[in-house]
């Protein structure tokens, strides 16, 4: 028996939605701000699949993800089908001279041990790990606008 452990968290970003969109989905510049993700690598010209790469410290996970759904500027919706059992969603939210990023991630972890770690201690390690991406994707989007700037000037 498994048990699937969800989590969520969001943030605001100071740019327009086709900024944010444009930089989160193209999905080979994640290992930039996702902190244990090491590689994306896209597998087909539709983009559907890809293989994912997790690493920190001495452990590392492998899985083969695939796309379920993508509505620009809205969503994009995947779950693995080979490997480190995982599914999720990352929406925007157009708010005009912002944008909402909101992520949930769920992974799967066998039996009553995952509950256990998901309420000692391995739920609060996840979140803080997604929202410390979040982070770190402001930041990086941030650099990118400014670069941005500076060569239309």
């Amino acid at each position: 028996m498994s048990s699937w452990l969800e989590h969520s968290v969001q943030i605001e970003v100071n740019a327009p939605i086709e900024t944010v969109w444009g930089l989160w989905s193209d999905l080979e510049q994640m290992p930039k701000w996702m902190k244990w993700i090491e590689s994306v690598e896209i597998l087909d010209e539709n983009s559907e699949l890809s293989r994912w790469k997790l690493a920190s410290g001495s452990f590392e996970f492998k899985w083969l993800s695939k796309t379920l759904k993508v509505v620009p500027n809205q969503i994009i919706q995947w779950e693995s089908i080979d490997g480190l059992p995982n599914r999720g969603a990352v929406r925007f939210y157009d708010r005009k001279a912002s944008s909402i990023v909101r992520l949930s991630i769920a992974y799967d972890i066998p039996g009553v041990l995952g509950q256990v770690m998901d309420n000692l201690f391995l739920g609060k390690v996840v979140e803080s790990t997604i929202q410390a991406d979040l982070e770190r994707f402001r930041e990086y989007l941030e650099q990118v606008d400014v670069q941005s700037e500076s060569l239309s000037l």
